[in-house]
């Protein structure tokens, strides 16, 4: 307790040793105990502000970072920086997409989704987020900023376009469907948030070309086929959850063809998975000109796919397809 104010303070060599400054030796524990507390949580909470700085969350990019992803190149206006990282590049992600029009907080909305059997059309569509507000602003990835496939359901017919897009956020491309039935559209993209987050996504839509749906087989597994006078063939068996490497070559009348970058690289690679047409895209490791073209490729689950090569040679892109049966 406290001495009153006409008694005498206890003498200092009345502490104990090693108490000098410390509190009287007949202090109220409670008090103690209270002080100490409130000590201990300033304390963390100061050491929780530190090391909050030190390790910011993986949603708030720190200033090395940001100055990299925009450093050495430019965007075309209503895109922006992305990650030029190999690992993009390699391997696609263990898993399929495409399943669904929303994924990510963003959501397919298209204009229309019945075309008439082998006439030319539009495809119209807009890709929006959470608040249902256009998003207009997209990541370039390998040099565009849209990528729509399109595909009948069994897997024949497809095409590998690049809409454009109009200051509201809508985007546009000439689409024919040659046979009728039902078509599925991708549109794979790297959207741009208002506070600089970047979300890549596939959505899907199905469309509708009316008339008598007669499905085609799909083709015997095989890893060579022939395409416009081009023998094009690829070493390597994908597996279930594992990264391995596929090998395409690429000849004419024997000797390699002259292969020219296509969107960026010697190749592009997408996979569709038979019965829910689980979709893969995946993009060539660098290798130098007249080397098979390697993609890493991850099988999300067992199944057959049909694969799409798209290369170009003298101005002009082809697709090979492939069958491959994944245990």
């Amino acid at each position: 307790m406290r001495p009153a104010d006409d008694e005498p303070a206890e003498p200092i060599d009345a502490l104990p040793t090693g108490a000098v400054g410390g509190p009287p030796v007949g202090a109220d524990r409670s008090t103690l105990r209270l002080a100490l507390t409130v000590g201990g949580l300033v304390l963390a909470v100061l050491l929780g502000f530190g090391l909050g700085r030190a390790n910011p969350g993986p949603g708030t990019p720190s200033a090395a970072s940001a100055a990299a992803a925009t450093s050495d190149h430019t965007h075309a206006p209503g895109t922006g920086a992305h990650d030029h990282g190999v690992g993009t590049d390699q391997a696609a992600d263990s898993g399929a997409g495409g399943f669904s029009v929303s994924s990510g907080g963003y959501t397919l909305t298209a204009s229309a989704v019945v075309f008439g059997v082998g006439r030319a059309g539009e495809f119209r569509f807009q890709v929006r987020d959470e608040r249902r507000r256009p998003v207009t602003r997209f990541a370039v990835v390998h040099d565009k900023p849209m990528h729509l496939v399109v595909v009948r359901r069994d897997l024949s017919g497809y095409q590998h376009l690049h809409p454009t897009m109009a200051p509201d956020g809508t985007w546009s491309v000439p689409l024919t469907l040659a046979q009728p039935g039902v078509w599925r559209a991708y549109a794979d993209f790297t959207a741009v948030a208002d506070d600089g987050r970047q979300t890549a996504a596939t959505l899907g839509v199905d469309l509708v070309a009316p008339g008598g749906y007669a499905p085609r087989p799909l083709p015997a597994p095989a890893t060579t086929t022939t395409v416009d006078g081009f023998t094009v063939g690829y070493e390597g068996a994908p597996e279930v959850g594992r990264a391995l490497p596929l090998r395409f070559t690429v000849s004419a009348g024997g000797a390699p063809a002259a292969l020219e970058r296509y969107l960026g690289a010697y190749g592009h690679l997408v996979a569709l998975r038979e019965g829910d047409l689980g979709y893969l895209h995946v993009h060539p490791v660098a290798t130098p000109a007249g080397d098979p073209v390697t993609f890493w490729v991850t099988a999300p689950g067992p199944g057959r796919y049909r694969m799409y090569l798209d290369f170009q040679v003298a101005g002009v892109v082809r697709t090979a397809e492939f069958t491959v049966t994944v245990p």
